[in-house]
């Protein structure tokens, strides 16, 4: 969704909800198998001469577990928040959202924004056990029937306690 800025850069105290979703041209991880479309809730405002975009996005990905590789389903909300300027007098300044020709592709903000909030693995569940390295088995559903390897340095000291 491509929004038209002029008028909130022109009247203070403009303001417009925006409630809509959309499904993404690509995933957005590579971690998804799949994912439900982003559901936007928020609003566009000028209070004090300066433009605000604040909102909640959410969604349901289908994903792989990074530890014992079962698939399961997450629901995301994030929180969209920006500062939008039509020019910046400062090229490093972060804190302002530098919109160009007055037009804000609200979609790509979004994913964006989604993307910088994802974390790095995706578990599911924070105790997960992951999978045996030797026989491929899910710990979570109980231990595996594999001896552990003993530490090469320490075989002379089992030696003894066979004897």
């Amino acid at each position: 969704m491509v929004i038209q800025l002029e008028q909130f850069f022109n009247l203070e105290g403009n303001h417009k909800e925006y409630e809509y979703s959309f499904m993404p041209e690509l995933l957005i991880s590579d971690d998804f198998i799949s994912a439900t479309a982003i559901e936007f809730s928020g609003e566009i405002s000028n209070t004090a001469g300066l433009v605000n975009l604040k909102g909640k996005a959410s969604f349901t990905a289908e994903i792989v577990c990074s530890r014992c590789a079962e698939n399961f389903s997450r629901k995301f909300e994030i929180d969209i928040e920006h500062q939008l300027v039509n020019e910046l007098n400062d090229d490093d300044n972060d804190m302002f959202l530098l919109v160009e020709n007055m037009q804000l592709d609200l979609d790509a903000l979004i994913c964006e924004d989604i993307v910088l909030s994802l974390p790095y693995t995706f578990l599911c569940k924070d105790d997960c056990k992951g999978i045996c390295v030797k026989c491929g088995k899910n710990l979570n559903e109980g231990l595996c029937d594999c001896k552990k390897d003993v530490d090469p340095r320490l075989s002379a000291l089992l030696q003894l306690l066979d004897e």
